[in-house]
């Protein structure tokens, strides 16, 4: 009998440890979501050992999703688990390929894990233009046709890209080398606080997803309150929006991140109505027609003057935004070598980016405030 009973309380234990290891397993493998409240682009599931990046929409219109896998040196893989490319985190060294980028790197506190940017002449950041002048961040050419040689040179861990649709050949070049391309739909984002989400995507890379949420929360609470704050106001003027090219007018649809800006601002953008990908592009007579006599004008394409305006049509002048100095450009805050700081930081700062609207569309509402990005026109 006392064998038995040993046998049986053998059995009994080692039923128990098989039961802990699947439910062990099972934990694993089912995962923890990282909360994504605003972006549509992308999820990020953090398991034991490794962590899940799905890229929904790299580009429009993009006919598959991108999985990507984060794991640490040594880490064993599910030997069943499919993705696109795998990168070992954290990572130390980093080429990223667009000025949006940089802006997620610096508030991580991981600028200087940055090897490598396409076009440096257009960052605006003083932190990431002192390690350009230092000769940390090498040249690669443009992103277009990044030089692969200096590339391999540098050997990143990691190259952070973008593309407006498939079929990157110098992307798969990269890859082919053994280093991991991962795509980046920032971009692609209507909602501003959706693009200002992306912030977590970069956090995943080095372990700094508590952080990551953490300055998202800040930026989406100051958003919320600014938006609150500009609701107050019963006035609600209306705003014109581009410029000619070629005598085309080109303006963004009124479900584009631009329009939401606007809208969040308690004013009324005069094409919220459209709907579409890109930019509209209107005769000079159907916008003539249309916006007249509207109260604001923001983003005239790259004109920093009323007489740059002047000198490339004089039918500006018929505007009574254009008669009344009340014409507002982003245009005219670079950085040192040219970038416009817009270009790069508004993305990640969409707070900053609704309250220099308020200022201008209800300037009695933040009276102290001095705008970031929008400055009159000269």
């Amino acid at each position: 009998m006392k064998k038995i009973f040993f046998l049986l309380s053998l059995l009994f234990i080692f039923a128990c440890k098989e039961q802990k290891t699947k439910e062990s397993n099972l934990s694993s493998f089912q995962g923890k979501e990282i909360e994504v409240s605003n972006a549509n682009g992308f999820s990020i599931t953090n398991y034991d050992d490794y962590k899940i990046i799905t890229v929904n929409n790299p580009w429009p219109k993009a006919e598959k999703k991108f999985t990507y896998v984060l794991s640490r040196k040594g880490t064993q893989l599910p030997t069943d688990l499919a993705y696109d490319q795998k990168v070992t985190i954290p990572v130390k060294k980093i080429v990223v390929t667009s000025t949006t980028h940089i802006p997620s790197l610096e508030s991580l506190k991981v600028e200087n894990t940055l090897v490598g940017f396409p076009n440096t002449k257009y960052v605006s950041s003083k932190n990431t233009r002192a390690l350009i002048d230092a000769g940390q961040v090498k040249e690669l050419g443009k992103n277009e046709s990044i030089n692969t040689e200096v590339l391999l040179d540098i050997q990143p861990d990691v190259v952070i890209g973008f593309a407006v649709e498939s079929g990157n050949k110098t992307f798969e070049t990269i890859k082919k080398s053994g280093i991991p391309v991962i795509y980046n739909g920032d971009w692609t984002e209507a909602d501003p606080l959706g693009k200002a989400e992306w912030i977590k995507f970069f956090g995943a890379f080095y372990d700094k997803e508590d952080l990551a949420s953490t300055l998202f929360n800040q930026i989406k609470t100051e958003y919320n309150k600014a938006k609150k704050l500009a609701s107050k106001s019963d006035n609600q003027p209306s705003v014109l929006c581009g410029a000619m090219y070629k005598d085309v007018w080109y303006l963004p649809y009124g479900d584009s991140w631009q329009a939401k800006f606007i809208d969040d601002a308690n004013a009324n953008y005069l094409y919220t109505n459209t709907s579409g990908n890109g930019s509209i592009s209107l005769a000079f007579e159907s916008v003539l027609e249309k916006s007249q006599k509207a109260d604001y004008w923001i983003a005239p394409g790259a004109f920093t003057s009323y007489d740059a305006m002047m000198s490339a049509s004089e039918h500006y002048n018929k505007f009574e935004a254009f008669q009344q100095k009340k014409i507002y450009s982003f245009a005219g805050v670079t950085g040192e070598t040219g970038g416009a700081l817009y270009y790069e930081l508004a993305p990640n700062r969409p707070d900053l980016v609704l309250k220099d609207l308020i200022k201008i569309f209800h300037p009695e509402v933040l009276p102290n405030y001095e705008t970031t990005f929008f400055k009159p026109l000269e």
